[in-house]
């Protein structure tokens, strides 16, 4: 067992669980800096991939990412201990907050840095919704660039689908997502792509 993958895996995930204000999609960049930037521990693709897997899960994403990295990087272990390290600064930082909350929550100075985080979270999350989706639309954009030539029709109007679906019905999003990928599959092989 490779014990400097751990720490590696450890570390990395302490990072984001600590850094993740807002949680949930707000971790989206910062998980992708250190898994993809930081350690080229996954492709942006392979990280898509596993953002749809985790959305199938149940649980936080980091938490379900962080699950899906350590097994890839070192096995059960690696799980562990990536997980442990996703919660670690979350859990520890949650209980001082709590009590400071609890406190002082009635302090204008408190709003007033919850109504300033807001925006950069929401700024955090748009940030990390772009780039998968210009991932989804250009899967082969290292190869080919992007341009209206390279562009993945089908992911699209899955895009569309989805998103028009979403917000008119308001439908399990797992549903959605297996909806999503049965059409794509009888799409593509409908119209003779090869989605491997």
């Amino acid at each position: 067992m490779d014990f400097g993958v751990l720490l590696e895996l450890y570390l990395s995930f302490l990072q984001v669980g600590a850094l993740s204000l807002g949680g949930g999609f707000a971790a989206l960049p910062l998980i992708e800096e250190q898994i993809i930037t930081n350690r080229a521990w996954l492709t942006q693709a392979e990280f898509n991939d596993i953002l749809a897997i985790s959305q199938m899960t149940p649980g936080p994403i980091a938490l379900n990412v962080s699950v899906f990295v350590g097994r890839n990087m070192a096995g059960i272990p690696g799980s562990i201990i990536a997980t442990l390290g996703c919660v670690t600064a979350p859990v520890s930082i949650s209980l001082v907050m709590v009590k400071l909350y609890t406190k002082y929550k009635s302090l204008a100075l408190m709003q007033g840095v919850l109504s300033c985080l807001r925006p950069a979270v929401v700024a955090l999350i748009t940030l990390a919704g772009l780039n998968i989706f210009m991932t989804a639309i250009w899967p082969d954009a290292a190869i080919t660039g992007r341009s209206l030539q390279t562009v993945d029709i089908i992911a699209v109007f899955l895009f569309i689908a989805a998103f028009a679906v979403l917000r008119k019905f308001k439908l399990n999003p797992v549903l959605i997502m297996l909806f999503s990928g049965i059409a794509g599959l009888v799409l593509y092989f409908a119209l003779g792509i090869e989605v491997i």
